[in-house]
């Protein structure tokens, strides 16, 4: 069967320059890497494919060759066998450059010890608690380093030598056919070594599980979806690594009087019928203390007023949001029969000029007859 043409294979066109190629090669190798698709035969024969075309094409005197012959040329340049045989060094350039970001490629023991894992631990506060300000305290289940190993999971911290899979490189090739692979050594997880001796306090893992118990001051004005970071305080990671951090999600529970609208807050009052029409002097709750409110005379139901500094403190700086107050006129309910009379006294006191007390009924009358108009 004869093979697809290489440019093909990248979908590159025959003009493509040196940068695109290796873009269409990356992107395409990606998708059909075997340690992505492991035991799916077709993405392993599309990979020796895309990884043939690219060792061509990104070579200068064998893309050169096989512009000019086609794989006539290459089968007569590199044997009659129709394969290739990749040198272990260019193997290596071309494994490295396109994937050592991507798989890990080879690197020092050190680049190849991980870092603990990041915890996540979400607590719950009041909305005073949040705009005040508080000191929390937590219990966190966690990986913590072995002391007696200083974490490396031998006895005495000393008691391992070199792997004697990957000879303490902590990476093995696996060859397929003309096609290998670098992997990371199974027997050591790539560190490279072995343990001889394991430690006696954590069995060999560096590690052991351990409830700590930590303090975070949760910062003033902080709202939901908050994060605070404790660095290192995550997981411990694996030996000669730094642990992950730790971070407090905050979640503010609703408050039954105030809303909060980033660092303003928003509360509704209710007001009876003569303090709307004859004004009042109302009290308002704040979260640090009472304030008095003057209601004008004739105030309207859904009038908002506006209290200056006393919302919340902004968390990333010293500025303080207002607290707006919302008014609700309430219509009386279970009147006697002689407040009901006084009622129809007050209306009928109106006569002809009821539209002039009630200016939102006048516009709306007006908004009528236009429509109809």
């Amino acid at each position: 069967m004869s093979k697809a043409d290489y440019y093909q294979t990248l979908g590159v066109s025959r003009d493509a320059s040196d940068a695109e190629i290796k873009k269409a090669y990356k992107k395409l190798a990606m998708k059909h890497h075997p340690d992505r698709n492991q035991g799916d035969k077709a993405s392993e024969e599309k990979f020796k494919e895309l990884s043939e075309a690219y060792e061509v094409l990104s070579d200068s005197a064998k893309k050169q060759t096989y512009d000019q012959f086609g794989h006539d040329g290459m089968n007569s340049r590199f044997g009659q066998g129709g394969g290739y045989s990749y040198s272990g060094e260019n193997f290596n350039d071309l494994f490295g450059d396109i994937f050592g970001d991507i798989f890990g490629g080879g690197g020092s023991r050190s680049a190849r010890s991980q870092r603990g894992r990041d915890l996540e631990y979400q607590i719950e506060m009041s909305l005073e608690d949040a705009i005040a300000g508080k000191e929390v305290k937590m219990k966190i289940p966690t990986l913590v380093s072995c002391d007696s190993c200083n974490g490396t999971g031998a006895h005495d911290g000393s008691a391992y030598s070199d792997c004697p899979q990957c000879k303490g490189a902590g990476q093995i090739r696996m060859s397929q056919g003309f096609f290998s692979v670098q992997q990371t050594c199974p027997k050591c997880s790539g560190q490279g070594r072995v343990i001889d001796k394991p430690c006696n306090s954590c069995s060999g893992a560096g590690r052991f599980k351990k409830t700590k118990n930590l303090s975070v001051k949760i910062p003033a004005g902080v709202d939901t979806g908050n994060q605070i970071r404790l660095s290192g305080e995550g997981e411990a990671g694996g030996p000669s690594s730094t642990p992950g951090d730790l971070y407090v999600t905050v979640h503010v529970k609703p408050h039954n009087i105030f809303q909060r609208e980033g660092n303003d807050l928003l509360c509704e009052i209710p007001i009876n019928f003569t303090s709307a029409v004859l004004g009042d002097q109302v009290i308002i709750p704040t979260l640090n203390g009472k304030v008095e409110l003057k209601i004008p005379k004739g105030t309207q139901s859904g009038k908002m007023f506006r209290i200056k500094n006393k919302g919340v403190i902004s968390v990333r700086s010293s500025s303080t949001g207002d607290l707006y107050c919302r008014v609700n006129v309430e219509t009386p309910v279970n009147l006697t029969k002689e407040q009901e009379d006084l009622m129809r006294q007050l209306d009928n006191s109106f006569g002809k000029s009821k539209s002039k007390h009630s200016p939102k009924q006048r516009r709306w009358i007006d908004g009528i007859k236009d429509f109809f108009e």
